[in-house]
């Protein structure tokens, strides 16, 4: 069973998965100022939420756009288990053929994405991830990362709105029962999830215009089910989109991990 994690800026994704599928995927918030320690023993007890053994664990891949927790969280999983732990980094074998300015600059966790949707759905395509941004990966027809979009996330915009004006409160993601609020709090709803699922459909609109065919449309992260039932295009929500990619990444390595002591959990 393969452990693998994706650090993000709001949330850390985990989950393990093996080749019947993904046996769990779970979200911890993202904290800079928790100890190596202190993840070890989060990510023991989600372990033990879903009955997965430490022994039962083959290998682990990190993906991180937090650079000051990818070491820590490595070394937070090598205190559990005493595998070989791949980062999705440089000289790290992805298989995807990046056409942007400069390929380094691309999200390891877009990168991942993109894996697993050129491995899982017919191309060209559109990938949505929603979490603290709103991204848009387009893959064209032959299998190439060709750019995207990046956007205010869903609870991004709605903290920034809470907190330059004086009389909106916080609200939930629950959506109203109509489009047009008769309260502050339903018209702040309704524009929340109604404009995101707006800003979606738009931008795949305008996407596909360029692109010039129809595009297969997977949307995932955190903040998916909240906005994209409200979309008019047909978009699939794949969940475990970022845990099939790191599994991908990591079989595609894993002649590499053989003997390499430095990627084992003493980091020696």
């Amino acid at each position: 069973m393969l452990f693998a994690v994706d650090v993000g800026n709001t949330n850390i994704v985990l989950g393990c998965i093996n080749d019947n599928g993904v046996s769990f995927i779970e979200r911890l918030s993202t904290d800079t100022k928790a100890t190596e320690m202190e993840y070890a023993i989060r990510i023991k007890n989600v372990f033990d939420i879903h009955n997965v053994s430490c022994e039962s664990i083959e290998g682990c891949i990190i993906s991180s756009v937090v650079p000051q927790l990818t070491d820590l969280i490595r070394k937070a999983a090598g205190k559990l288990m005493d595998v070989p732990v791949k980062i999705v980094g440089p000289g790290v074998k992805t298989g995807l053929n990046i056409r942007i300015d400069d390929p380094a600059t691309l999200g390891s966790d877009l990168l991942v994405d993109s894996v697993a949707a050129i491995a899982e759905y017919p191309v060209p395509a559109i990938i949505i991830d929603m979490g603290t941004a709103t991204t848009f990966c387009v893959i064209n027809s032959k299998k190439q990362y060709i750019g995207g979009l990046v956007v205010p996330g869903v609870k991004t915009s709605l903290q920034s709105l809470v907190n330059n004006t004086s009389l909106l409160q916080h609200i939930s993601l629950q959506p109203p029962k109509k489009l047009i609020g008769s309260n502050t709090m339903d018209a702040m709803r309704g524009g929340i999830i109604y404009g995101n699922a707006s800003m979606v459909d738009g931008m795949i609109d305008r996407i596909r215009d360029e692109v010039g065919e129809e595009c297969t449309l997977i949307a995932t992260g955190g903040l998916a089910r909240d906005i994209i039932p409200w979309c008019r295009h047909n978009i699939v929500i794949d969940d475990d989109l970022l845990l099939k990619g790191l599994k991908l990444i990591y079989e595609k390595n894993k002649k590499q991990h053989s003997g390499n002591a430095a990627e084992r959990k003493d980091g020696r």
